[in-house]
């Protein structure tokens, strides 16, 4: 092995890597050395067979240990220390470390300690459920304002477990925003993964609202009433509703529970510095980078002297969190009264923004050099750089996985699970440098044992479910590391095909009884067509419009056209497509009878809606993140949605058919 490809493999990064075509590609050496720059190592290798430098004695222990439990960790044999996390110590062996309770506990040998951390091999594992995938912005009731909320989360999770039968509702990403116009709308591009976006609160479900003073809640309503009156708009205004909702939880603050916001502001990691970026974000903008330098540090002076003159500010952010939290509660309570044995289903997002507040409070984990994205492929030529800052490796280790641990316990204590975006990041990212383009990167390894036992360790102490994000370029043995692990992956409609993986020859589309069991069954997702979408073509003809075809439209029209067709030949020979059967329907159906543990339907398929949610490669040229559910009459609430004789049929298909395929089983 030649100089750089030792240091780099010393690093975990990638000098080749296998592509989407399953191709051997070389990474050029300056693009590796950027990577490594990037990493903080010094690009320039040492001399051959010489370790890098910063290697570890043979004699110490690493930053963090992650054993599962029964199998013992890769140490050197010997006695060992253990502080267990109640407080107790034992003397034991390395051999012994997965016999010991589950936790986060403390490891020590001689003069060297670490962070232990005992997981399960596998998180909880669901039944076999039906549930909706739902972007709750888009799911207006009669008294929201504007924008889905909480309480209409709560309303459909009541009504879809008592009524329908259903066992979960995912939801995109409900991660906080920048308090700054104009406000972020795609919710994969979030200030921060552990808090909340105050947007999706009802103001008039708040204790502050039922204890106001009746001039008072008139003055609140005053607020709410345009934007209730914009309810079947076909554009979504977030920033006419953040700054109508801001107005008036200014309003109700003076009345704030104090008591309550400071037990919430003490036991919530990470707060005091979230609020208080949100202070200083309204005072200075974002991003945080061209703040003074002076508050460029979260713990320094200066932001502290910040934190004392803003105080009362940064109270108001934080009490916002408590609220969002109470109501997100509330959802789920909604929903586990409702009969869901799952519940809520939390999306977690790749990463964050690069100038907010997590990246601004977690700098020390937080590679800043560099940015995350996708690799060129036959769809994007050039890559894709999705402006997220990536994990670091090692400085994540050597904090002991706190960072991340805070974050799924953020995101899993108000919902019986997660859907993790990208779960390939667990095994690796696509780095880009700065000042490099997307297809100057390269792949940077993570301890993926590591990172899969700390999420079966949160999930299984909040009894959640985990689900992963698994399309795209995924390395082969990805797949069956994740069965192993009990996550569950996700299995599209329009992509589960049969290939043959030694010729990789296309054998067609999926039969239902083929699809795997370990994974979350749907027609589309949001950066896809939706089912009525897809069957009229709308895709083609929007990025036809939009200047987005690689080929003549005339092309893309003919494989949508035999796309289409070989579909719903498939559905036909499954029975489920009869001469007066919605095509629709029958996909719905299709994926009940698969034996995916979980099935969903998207609210936006089961009234028509042919426009797909955000689509890749697009700003402003479409309306990302923007649409409402609408069908083909226009805009729909959640109380024409309940009303939908089509709805209503899906559900009780998928129902039924879960049900059946259980006693089938038994």
């Amino acid at each position: 092995m030649d100089p750089l490809s030792e240091l780099a493999a010393a690093h975990g990064v990638a000098t080749e890597y296998e592509d989407q075509n399953h191709q051997r590609v070389i990474v050029q050496p300056g693009a590796v050395r950027r990577v490594l720059a990037a990493l903080g190592v010094d690009p320039h290798p040492v001399a051959p067979g010489q370790p890098p430098s910063d290697e570890p004695a043979a004699d110490t222990l690493p930053p963090t240990v992650v054993v599962t439990a029964g199998r013992p960790p890769d140490l050197p044999a010997g006695p060992v220390t253990v502080e267990l996390e109640d407080g107790s110590a034992r003397q034991t062996t390395a051999a012994a470390l997965a016999e010991l309770p589950l936790g986060w506990h403390r490891l020590r040998r001689g003069a060297a300690s670490a962070t232990l951390v005992v997981a399960p091999r596998q998180p909880p594992q669901p039944p076999r459920l039906w549930g909706w995938m739902l972007q709750l912005y888009a799911m207006r009731s009669a008294g929201s304002w504007g924008l889905g909320d909480f309480a209409d989360l709560a309303e459909l999770a009541r009504w879809s477990g008592q009524e329908l039968g259903a066992g979960l509702l995912l939801v995109n990403p409900l991660h906080a925003v920048a308090p700054v116009l104009p406000i972020e709308n795609s919710p994969y591009y979030p200030t921060s993964r552990r808090f909340t976006n105050p947007i999706y609160l009802r103001v008039e479900d708040t204790p502050e609202y039922a204890a106001a003073d009746r001039p008072l809640r008139a003055a609140v309503d005053r607020l709410g009433a345009p934007l209730r009156a914009r309810n079947r708009e076909d554009r979504l205004d977030r920033d006419a509703v953040w700054t109508a909702k801001i107005a008036a939880l200014e309003l109700l603050w003076p009345g704030a529970r104090r008591d309550a916001l400071h037990n919430f502001q003490r036991v919530t990691p990470g707060l005091a510095e979230a609020a208080l970026f949100a202070a200083l974000a309204e005072r200075h903008g974002v991003p945080w980078q061209k703040w003074p330098a002076e508050l460029h540090d979260p713990y320094g002076t200066a932001t502290r002297l910040a934190r004392e003159e803003l105080r009362d500010r940064v109270d108001f952010h934080a009490w916002l969190q408590m609220l969002c939290a109470e109501q997100l509660a509330a959802a789920q309570h909604a929903a586990t009264e409702a009969g869901m044995p799952v519940g809520i289903v939390h999306d977690l997002a790749v990463g964050v923004d690069p100038g907010g507040a997590d990246a601004w409070a977690l700098q020390d984990v937080l590679a800043g050099a560099a940015t995350v994205g996708a690799p060129p492929d036959t769809f994007n030529q050039l890559g894709q750089d999705w402006q997220l800052p990536p994990w670091h490796p090692r400085r994540l280790a050597e904090a002991g996985y706190a960072p991340y641990r805070d974050l799924l316990r953020a995101v899993l204590r108000h919902g019986g699970g997660v859907r993790i975006d990208h779960i390939l990041g667990l095994f690796r990212l696509w780095w880009i440098p700065e000042n490099s383009s997307a297809a100057d990167g390269s792949y940077v390894r993570y301890d993926e044992e590591a990172l899969l036992g700390v999420l079966a360790l949160e999930a299984h102490r909040a009894g959640a479910i985990v689900v992963g994000e698994d399309l795209g370029t995924v390395e082969r043995r990805v797949q069956r590391v994740l069965v192993d692990r009990g996550v569950l992956g996700s299995a599209v409609l329009w992509f589960e095909r049969d290939v043959d993986p030694a010729t990789g020859a296309d054998g067609g589309r999926t039969p239902s009884a083929d699809w795997r069991e370990l994974a979350l069954a749907s027609v589309s997702t949001h950066d896809l067509p939706t089912a009525a979408g897809f069957l009229v073509g709308e895709h083609v003809r929007v990025r036809h419009e939009l200047g987005q075809l690689t080929r003549p439209v005339a092309e893309e029209a003919a494989q949508a056209a035999a796309d289409r067709a070989e579909l719903l030949a498939l559905l036909a020979e499954e029975g489920l497509l009869a001469a007066d059967e919605d095509p629709v329907v029958a996909m719905h159906a299709f994926l009940a009878r698969t034996p995916c543990r979980l099935a969903v339907a998207q609210p936006a398929d089961a009234i028509g809606d042919r426009r797909q949610p955000n689509l890749p490669g697009t700003t402003e040229e479409y309306p990302n993140w923007r649409l409402p559910i609408a069908g083909p009459d226009g805009p729909v609430t959640l109380e024409d949605f309940q009303r939908s004789p089509t709805v209503r049929r899906i559900a009780t298909l998928m129902a039924r058919t879960r049900c059946a395929i259980d006693a089938l089983s038994e």
